[in-house]
């Protein structure tokens, strides 16, 4: 087994956890002297740096949540002075403001150390070559597999987003051997390539998609694997985090976080209190070693879980399990809570069925609506219409039996459907509140 940092990443449990204990009271230490935000949060829960004397005395700490990063727009959650500051990011800010992110020289380097374990750990090395398919500039997901790739020694084809038929000749002319991408996005260029008459599996060198910005199921990864003959491995964060921060091993059995920068609870969305071991809950964050721009139990919005034995990997670090959803797109249809994960999950069973697909919720009357819209594999659509129909029905059951609520499904032909090149947009909510 590879390690890139092996007194870190097989280091007993015991003593990761002293460690998390030790920085946990000094960064609550910092932050209740230094930071206004944070002092004033801690003093209206009653809870003083003293009070935090073993792991489980996090729960006494206040959440953080996406409201007071934007109350906070454009630094005044940072405790890093301007002089400290060497990057800025930002979100996309499509649901309110944007979030600002500083860092400082230690967290970029930080940042690139977790995502270059990562990177080792799915297997890749110096002898590889990244195509990087994620957004450069603001959106951080691009830079911070950059950074790691070249911290490994791979070569790095800073591709980026868009221009799909250039992408896939830079695969094949430069013998790329892994590439960083949403699931959708990499999907969508294997259907492009299959038009320029090339096989991502039979014509190029791809071995490894490090995969993620988007939930996935894992009949997605079958179809991935299974088409395009690679390895598929997901990688999870998020900007408020510092973007792409931690993946799955070779062994693909959850994403390991790595407990000497990071500490992640699992909690009932609904009440706050934790979940037991191995259930589904909203993710919080608690990074250990950030300086500009500190985060103390954040809640994330991704539902998960949380898996703390030992990986078969010999990495001895906890590990999420495969995002099912979020809290804030979870689409809720006469008082059912639908994610659309389980939608992706349940088409991808049925093997007529293409890669897109599109949720539109609307209102009819005084009842919700949801229609879904898939596209059938080429060798599917026909003009035979009672087959069609025969397999509109049978996804429409499963789906509803699956679901638990009335659904309308539509089959459309292959390439119809929106792509996109950064996240997939799977929803069109036409409800008027």
């Amino acid at each position: 087994m590879v390690y890139w940092n092996p007194r870190i990443e097989d280091m007993p449990v015991s003593e990761l956890k002293a460690m998390q204990l030790k920085q946990l009271k000094m960064l609550v230490y910092k932050l209740y002297t230094f930071s206004s935000f944070y002092r004033t949060k801690m003093k209206a829960k009653g809870v003083t740096p003293e009070d935090i004397q073993t792991l489980d005395d996090i729960v006494k700490l206040p959440f953080m949540t996406k409201s007071d990063l934007r109350d906070g727009y454009p630094d005044k959650l940072f405790t890093a002075s301007p002089k400290e500051i060497v990057r800025y990011h930002a979100s996309s800010g499509t649901t309110g403001k944007p979030t600002i992110v500083g860092y400082t020289q230690n967290d970029i380097d930080n940042w690139a150390e977790s995502v270059a374990r990562g990177l080792v750990s799915a297997g890749l090395g110096h002898n590889d070559v990244l195509q990087v398919a994620y957004t450069y500039g603001l959106f951080s997901g691009g830079l911070g597999l950059h950074y790691a790739a070249e911290r490994i020694g791979a070569a790095v084809v800073p591709a980026s987003t868009g221009n799909t038929e250039r992408q896939i000749d830079l695969i094949r002319d430069l013998g790329v051997t892994a590439i960083a991408a949403t699931p959708s996005y990499l999907l969508h260029l294997g259907e492009v390539a299959e038009k320029m008459g090339i096989s991502i599996k039979d014509d190029t060198k791809l071995r490894i998609g490090i995969l993620g910005a988007e939930p996935w199921s894992p009949r997605m990864r079958d179809r991935i694997e299974n088409w395009l003959g690679i390895r598929a491995i997901d990688i999870y964060g998020t900007s408020e985090l510092s973007g792409p921060l931690y993946s799955e091993c070779s062994e693909q059995c959850g994403v390991h976080v790595w407990s000497d920068m990071a500490l992640v609870e699992v909690i009932d969305p609904a009440t706050g209190e934790h979940v037991a071991p191995g259930e589904k809950g909203e993710l919080v964050f608690t990074m250990l070693q950030k300086e500009a721009f500190p985060i103390i139990r954040y809640r994330v919005g991704d539902i998960a879980t949380l898996h703390e034995e030992v990986c078969a990997c010999g990495r001895t670090h906890p590990r999420i399990g495969r995002i099912s959803g979020r809290v804030d797109d979870m689409i809720i249809i006469r008082g059912i809570n639908v994610f659309p994960s389980q939608v992706e999950f349940h088409l991808m069973t049925n093997p007529e069925v293409g890669n897109e697909f599109q949720i539109v919720v609307d209102r009819k009357g005084a009842l919700d609506t949801m229609l879904i819209r898939a596209e059938l594999r080429p060798e599917a659509f026909g003009d035979r219409v009672f087959e069609l129909d025969a397999i509109k029905d049978r996804i429409t059951q499963r789906l509803r039996s699956a679901l638990n609520v009335g659904v309308n499904v539509e089959l459309v032909e292959p390439g119809s459907l929106p792509r996109f090149e950064g996240k997939a947009k799977r929803v069109v909510d036409k409800r008027v509140y």
